[in-house]
């Protein structure tokens, strides 16, 4: 199989196409859901968080939790909401926030190159996650949370992508964030082959954002083809967009703590001053170099900058401001050494800006860190070794949408 692969996608009505969209599965608590989806019958929040629709009190992971998803999905189709493109087709995706765009394609990328690392991840996956995601895959027959993927330089892609773009989308819908998502099909057979030949010819593939999403599609597949007995089949494949790197957006992935390790502030400051230039703030900070860092305390921010022999710039991983704030700083001083079980810590995405920081310390935690945001060269340097980032490493903007291309992997 090729890296990637045109499909007949599922998708909404243009006239129904704002009524579907939702926000990512994953960035949603399901009491958030259920308030959004509230007076929304169509919104695919229904499919992707259908514990909604079932008593609060439910286990978000009971298996009526996807039987209820794959009901609803079926309704949508029954009703005509949602509809099978006749032609296999890729689709130009265009994310616009209003202050930046980027346009991608949508596809069906290769399990098999997954397999074999062609297409490159750089974060570990929980089994209970990538469960939950082949619990979903399996109920639904279908991939519906699409994985954010990110290209190395291909100036014909980009070329052909500005092409079929330079007309009136399909499909355009402003979402409650105010990013407005445009979709425009390509299906002309010489296109799509100029396209799926123009992927052959990349490298590799990175995973920007949906580790579990690709994780869970390549156990489908393998239990799938076990069952089966099949070499191949169009199962496969899972659901990406995969935009060009220098276009996309890393924010800051900020932290907030619980406790000082015993330390009061002023003793706190002087283990600070070992490894770092630790100066007052006139204002909130945010980091404009690596090594520097904001430091927020209850009713005030300094500006922390580690003295530059301790940045190993050739340790792609070392490097990287989420590792150096862990291993300069939260692992000897605060004594957090892991980042994924310690409660001590928590995680602050850069979408909700550095105030959130002041309001998590004015709300009983005890510091906030400011960083640097991960860049795209570091992320493509780390799954090119085959590693993995520290948790909590990327925080990409703006979001795909849910619901508006799924990839069928059985007759709808």
């Amino acid at each position: 199989m090729t890296l990637i692969r045109p499909f007949r996608g599922l998708r909404p009505r243009p006239d129904a196409a704002a009524d579907v969209a939702a926000p990512p599965y994953d960035v949603l608590s399901s009491a958030e859901a259920r308030q959004r989806a509230t007076g929304k019958p169509l919104s695919f929040l229904h499919v992707s968080k259908a514990e909604i629709d079932l008593p609060e009190t439910g286990d978000p992971h009971d298996p009526l939790v996807y039987r209820t998803a794959a009901e609803n999905l079926r309704k949508l189709v029954e009703g005509g909401v949602l509809r099978v493109d006749l032609a296999p087709s890729y689709y130009a995706y265009r994310l616009d926030d209003g202050t930046r765009r980027q346009t991608g394609l949508v596809v069906a990328a290769s399990v098999q190159a997954y397999d074999e690392q062609r297409i490159r991840r750089h974060e570990f996956t929980r089994p209970d996650k990538e469960t939950d995601r082949v619990h979903q895959i399996e109920a639904l027959s279908a991939h519906t949370g699409p994985v954010m993927l990110a290209y190395p330089e291909a100036p014909e892609v980009d070329r052909l992508l500005a092409e079929v773009t330079a007309g009136k989308p399909d499909t355009d819908v402003l979402s409650d964030s105010g990013v407005r998502h445009e979709i425009w099909p390509v299906a002309a057979p010489d296109r799509v082959e100029c396209l799926t030949q123009a992927f052959e010819a990349m490298p590799a593939l990175y995973i920007a954002d949906g580790h579990h999403r690709s994780a869970a599609a390549a156990r489908v597949a393998a239990a799938r083809r076990t069952r089966r007995g099949d070499a191949a089949a169009p199962d496969d494949a899972f659901l990406a967009v995969a935009f060009p790197h220098h276009a996309m957006r890393i924010m800051d992935y900020n932290r907030v703590v619980s406790d000082l390790n015993g330390l009061g502030e002023g003793a706190f400051i002087d283990r600070l001053r070992e490894n770092f230039a630790v100066e007052p703030a006139p204002g909130r900070v945010r980091p404009t170099k690596r090594g520097e860092f904001g430091l927020y305390l209850p009713g005030r921010w300094l500006r922390l900058t580690l003295r530059s022999e301790l940045i190993p710039m050739q340790d792609p991983i070392g490097r990287l401001d989420v590792s150096l704030l862990s291993d300069q700083l939260l692992g000897p001083v605060l004594g957090i050494v892991d980042l994924r079980r310690d409660v001590r810590i928590d995680f602050v995405g850069g979408i909700r800006g550095l105030e959130e920081l002041e309001r998590r310390v004015a709300g009983g935690m005890a510091a906030a860190f400011s960083l640097f945001p991960t860049t795209m060269a570091d992320l493509m340097a780390v799954a090119d070794r085959g590693e993995v980032m520290p948790p909590k490493s990327t925080w990409f903007e703006p979001k795909l949408a849910d619901g508006l291309v799924s990839l069928p992997i059985d007759p709808v």
